[in-house]
């Protein structure tokens, strides 16, 4: 099994013909990702790489596809029209990968995916990818592996090493989720954590978490209070002044909440197994399962 996609999904790439949706389109389509549709206002009528449909407008894309997904690579400006626009048309998961997306777009786009019962993943994420079936994003497909491991993130990179870490010792993933690393988000960790324990196929989560907000102690209170997988987790961020952004927009110490001391002694104290680097995730995990 695995969370938030899998096989039966349909995609529609909203901006499929600009330079980054053109590419990581190609790399969806080559890691066997069903990709049946794109979006490009006034490029109806065309096709991407001779087989996939242009239509002017996600409503049009998802009457004439079945689409069931959408992934979004436009300039920040565009971006919440085209979580509106993909919203709209009934799209069950939106995955937003343009960085930079205004904070008060934000504040217009989650309640109104919210009042239409659609998941949003981003903005400002590498998506998600269930290996060997399904890849949204662009999270690279070569270093992950099919297995039992959720993997949920705010860092991409930090994704990136961890996945591939964990592939190295034979410990694959059912699902690798980066949630996005902007102040206001779609899909938090306490979402994934949440689809995970439901899993079947998941019997362990690595989490990485970083500096900033208390989004890493919410989820370590449902670890706690809500799940029976073993979770381990890693804080990035440990040596960045407070009061300076490092990175994302979200990774900012405001008091002493957003502080990686905090949010390690709330793992500590809720059970989650702390990793001090990327690389004891390995290690950790094998311990617990």
């Amino acid at each position: 099994m695995s969370i938030l996609i899998d096989s039966s999904t349909r995609l529609l790439v909203q901006g499929i013909t600009g330079r980054d949706g053109s590419f990581h389109t190609r790399q969806m389509m080559e890691y066997g990702t069903d990709v049946v549709a794109g979006v490009t206002p006034g490029k109806g009528g065309q096709t991407f790489e001779g087989s996939v449909p242009i239509f002017d407008t996600v409503a049009q894309a998802a009457d004439r596809t079945g689409a069931n997904a959408s992934v979004i690579y436009v300039p920040a400006r565009f971006a919440a029209d085209a979580i509106f626009e993909a919203a709209d048309a009934g799209i069950a998961l939106i995955v937003c990968i343009t960085e930079g997306v205004p904070v008060g777009d934000m504040t217009r786009v989650l309640p109104f995916v919210a009042e239409r019962g659609v998941r949003l993943l981003g903005p400002n994420c590498p998506g998600a990818i269930t290996p060997g079936v399904c890849k949204v994003g662009i999270l690279p497909g070569q270093i992950v592996a099919p297995g039992n491991i959720g993997v949920v993130s705010r860092s991409g990179t930090l994704t990136y090493e961890v996945v591939y870490q964990l592939t190295r010792a034979g410990l694959g993933q059912s699902t690798c989720v980066g949630i996005g690393g902007d102040p206001l988000i779609g899909t938090d960790f306490v979402d994934c954590l949440r689809a995970f324990e439901a899993d079947d196929d998941t019997v362990a989560v690595a989490l990485m978490g970083e500096i900033g907000g208390t989004d890493e102690q919410v989820a370590a209170e449902f670890v706690r209070d809500h799940m029976t997988k073993p979770v381990v987790g890693y804080i990035a961020g440990r040596t960045a002044p407070p009061g300076r952004r490092m990175g994302h927009a979200g990774a900012i110490i405001s008091g002493s909440e957003g502080t990686a001391g905090e949010k390690m002694k709330a793992f500590e104290e809720c059970g989650i197994g702390v990793a001090e680097r990327p690389a004891d995730f390995v290690e950790l995990i094998q311990e617990r399962i």
